[in-house]
């Protein structure tokens, strides 16, 4: 019943609620990035949600849009700021994410949303996380976030969504609080930011270098298409 009723109804109350408290500290949020970033303050992405069903997340922006002489992007370690790091460190960034739940692209408490270049590499066994609404903060989030691999994180989210109720949820906005409080797990060991899932499969050589090349056409297929509708 909570699952299919209660959840969207306490997303729905709880971050309306949220953006109304939280209100002024957006708005802060936002003129800081403005003014030591420049514009846009918000980054957005698409994200494959419930069903694999593609979606624009939004957060605050974090790094500069630095470029090499040929117009491309310049590695996150290059383009982070000492700001960046700090809106990182206490999940501040994360907060726009309140306007994808209100929306019903995302919930409080779920398996966190990947990107479209992870989920291509996704097993069948992986794909089941994909049954649910992806959430703000998860299970895996309060029991090591960045700082443990992808095989676990999904060991988590698929534990997850087979017992969904409502204390489980609040048990797990409950930690996450302490979480982000303690700014712990935000990044892997060694990494600006956490290291893409195509990425650790092909470094620890789970997969070849043509099934890596293979899963980012895909990816680039799906986000194109996404682009286009």
């Amino acid at each position: 019943m909570y699952q299919k009723y209660g959840k969207r109804l306490f997303d729905i109350t709880a971050s309306a609620l949220a953006l109304v408290l939280l209100s002024p500290l957006l708005l802060w949020l936002a003129w800081k990035i403005k003014k030591n970033l420049g514009s846009p303050v918000l980054f957005s992405q698409i994200r494959p949600g419930k069903k694999n069903k593609l979606f624009r997340l939004y957060k605050f922006r974090s790094m500069t849009d630095a470029r090499d002489e040929e117009g491309n992007l310049l590695p996150d370690e290059m383009r982070m700021t000492d700001f960046g790091r700090k809106l990182r460190a206490t999940s501040l960034d994360e907060l726009p994410e309140l306007f994808n739940i209100l929306k019903g692209d995302m919930s409080l408490v779920g398996p966190r949303p990947q990107l479209v270049r992870d989920m291509v590499f996704f097993t069948e066994e992986e794909r089941k996380r994909q049954s649910v609404t992806p959430g703000l903060t998860g299970l895996a989030q309060i029991n090591g976030r960045n700082a443990i691999n992808w095989k676990k994180k999904f060991e988590y989210d698929l534990k997850y969504i087979k017992r969904i109720s409502i204390s489980n949820d609040l048990r797990i906005i409950y930690r996450t609080i302490f979480k982000v409080r303690s700014a712990e797990d935000i990044t892997a060991e060694g990494m600006e930011t956490a290291e893409d899932y195509g990425d650790w499969l092909l470094r620890t050589k789970a997969i070849s270098s043509q099934e890596y090349a293979a899963g980012q056409q895909r990816a680039r297929q799906l986000l194109e298409k996404e682009t286009e509708g």
